[in-house]
């Protein structure tokens, strides 16, 4: 990172005073609760989680220091399902990332779209296929997200973290009510399910298989001990003849 791109001291140390205000916040909110899963208490440890992370990712930016804070797994920060038992209605929230790896590659897609569009001749947009986000917006408009998701090396895409979160409701939504702030009224308390996609996940399971490996290599190592004591000490198997 770039000196101009790095936080100030003066930011690093608002974010450590941050993380103090949210740990006394969070301790108030414990020490106060009406029970188990007490709403309070949920805000407050998700108000210090975001403090922490926050305060974390500056102090390594400025200084090249990281701090011994774990952040929880979004599924152990998900409060208990308060919701209907027999949902009347869903929502379905996805969100997936990605990166433009070719935007070359990405343009040039859409231009063929564009070019499919309009086959008598250039159309109205003919210079959106010319930039990166008119690309995009052909695109997207074009195809459906999961035909994306399942074709993203082919316009240039590659993928980043992905979430799907299925919340239930008493009834549907009218039509056009939240359309203009898609995501902005989660209750988590109503999150039935939840699938997310990520490369921490395959970096986590790549350990698993190295200690998975190294487990096997000494059992080998084990067995090969056994038949040299049978070896040595004149031992027959049990099924050999006799």
């Amino acid at each position: 990172m770039s000196d101009a791109a790095q936080p100030t001291a003066a930011e690093v140390r608002a974010a450590a005073e941050a993380v103090k205000t949210a740990l006394d916040r969070h301790l108030a909110a414990v020490e106060r609760r009406s029970g188990e899963d007490d709403p309070a208490v949920y805000e407050a440890f998700n108000q210090l989680a975001a403090a922490a992370e926050v305060y974390d990712e500056l102090l390594y930016d400025r200084y090249d220091e990281v701090t011994p804070f774990e952040i929880p797994g979004t599924e152990d920060s998900l409060p208990p399902y308060a919701g209907p038992e027999e949902p009347n209605a869903i929502s379905v929230l996805i969100r997936r990332d990605y990166a433009v790896a070719e935007p070359q590659r990405l343009l040039a897609q859409a231009q063929r779209v564009e070019a499919a569009e309009y086959d008598d001749g250039p159309g109205a947009d003919q210079d959106a296929a010319g930039t990166i986000h008119g690309a995009l917006g052909i695109l997207f408009g074009e195809f459906e997200p999961d035909e994306i998701a399942s074709r993203h090396k082919e316009f240039g895409l590659e993928e980043g973290d992905s979430t799907l979160w299925v919340t239930a409701a008493d009834e549907p939504a009218e039509p056009g009510e939240w359309l203009e702030a898609p995501f902005e009224a989660v209750d988590p308390q109503r999150v039935v399910c939840r699938f997310d996609v990520s490369a921490v996940f395959d970096d986590e399971d790549d350990e698993d298989i190295e200690d998975a490996e190294d487990v096997e290599d000494v059992e080998d190592t084990d067995e090969l001990d056994e038949l040299d004591l049978e070896e040595d000490g004149e031992l027959e198997p049990l099924d050999a003849e006799r």
